[in-house]
């Protein structure tokens, strides 16, 4: 039996190829996750057909909208709700008509129609604001409204691309619960496209990883964030994970510096560790930690109760230390350091072959 949504998308645009095999199920919401670059948003343009196939197929609810042996189903015709950064919600309507637009457009009735939107607009928390245009909301309420647009025509499909990266953090993080709660009941498939560690934690339940355009990664938000198989990822979740070679208990980094771990390994791995693992010193350390890199530091931002230095150590590292500790340094960016890191800190795992 075919997945509900069962998507195989070959997209050429000049010398890039995304070539991304996706699978969901009802009730799924999958992040999509990956540097800029990547093809994330190529890959959510396809879905809705916005962007050709060169080759594939994309199929859902039992409807073929594309594949090799006829038309491409127009946009307006896919079973599909869309929510961009910027809302494009019509500036000449109000909110009210913006959310209606969607079922007329599906043979609905005026009068059933503006009773959809408005049962909706009050779900999303802006039913007092139905009779406003777009240029009377600010960035938060209008997110609201074209997420009630995008779920008013009941959608075998839900593509949300950055949909908060525009909103600040305190009206991002509110509106992130709200979406949460509403994906949660919505009974197709969202794909999230984001940049946001929380969004993938708080909003997603499967993670799809891309790097140049192929996946590199597909697990639970907490396998990916424990087990991090791409740089970008690790960055994002806030870890360190070093690419490298292991024999039994030493590993040699992609750039041939030596690293020590405790756990026997023979191949391709990550060596992955967090940021509060690393001891910094302005001397040289000696003593048991064998793993040690003279690094500049970058950046010196507050993190929660920490201070978060990011360094370029031959490799981007990321420590977290005390506010005294940072102070009795002088860490500031410019400065050179010691990054230390215990051997018995280092998690390894393995890692597919570079081809």
């Amino acid at each position: 039996m075919s997945p509900y949504l069962d998507a195989d998308i070959v997209v050429r645009r000049g010398g890039f190829t995304l070539d991304v095999a996706l699978a969901g199920e009802p009730g799924q919401v999958i992040a999509v996750i990956g540097p800029n670059g990547s093809g994330k948003s190529t890959l959510v343009r396809a879905l809705a057909g916005l962007v050709p196939l060169t080759d594939g197929h994309i199929a859902c609810r039992g409807e073929v909208w594309d594949d090799d042996a006829g038309t491409p189903t127009q946009v307006q015709r896919r079973n599909v709700g869309l929510v961009f950064q910027d809302q494009l919600l019509f500036p000449h309507l109000s909110a009210l008509d913006n959310v209606a637009f969607g079922p007329r457009s599906r043979g609905a009735g005026r009068t059933q129609s503006r009773q959809v939107a408005a049962a909706w607009l009050a779900r999303l928390g802006v039913g007092d604001l139905a009779d406003r245009r777009p240029g009377q909301l600010s960035g938060g309420q209008a997110q609201r409204v074209a997420i009630a647009r995008a779920l008013a025509t009941d959608p075998a499909l839900l593509l949300l691309d950055e949909p908060l990266a525009s909103l600040d953090v305190a009206v991002a993080m509110g509106l992130r619960f709200e979406l949460s709660r509403h994906l949660s009941e919505f009974g197709g498939v969202s794909v999230l496209v984001t940049h946001d560690a929380i969004d993938t934690m708080t909003v997603a339940n499967r993670v799809v990883v891309l790097d140049e355009g192929t996946i590199a990664q597909v697990g639970t938000p907490d396998e990916v964030a424990q087990r991090p198989r791409t740089e970008h990822v690790a960055r994002l979740v806030g870890l360190n994970a070093l690419r490298g070679h292991s024999a039994g208990t030493d590993v040699t980094l992609a750039d041939g510096t030596p690293l020590t771990s405790t756990t026997p390994f023979d191949g391709e791995v990550f060596a992955s560790f967090p940021p509060a693992a690393v001891a910094l010193s302005l001397d040289e350390p000696f003593g048991s930690a064998r793993n040690r890199w003279r690094g500049t530091v970058r950046s010196v931002v507050p993190h929660g109760a920490a201070v978060r230095v990011h360094l370029d150590a031959g490799r981007a590292l990321i420590a977290d230390v005390t506010p005294a500790s940072a102070t009795q340094l002088s860490l500031v960016p410019g400065r050179r350091v010691w990054a230390v890191v215990k051997a018995t800190e280092i998690a390894i795992y393995g890692a597919a072959a570079k081809h």
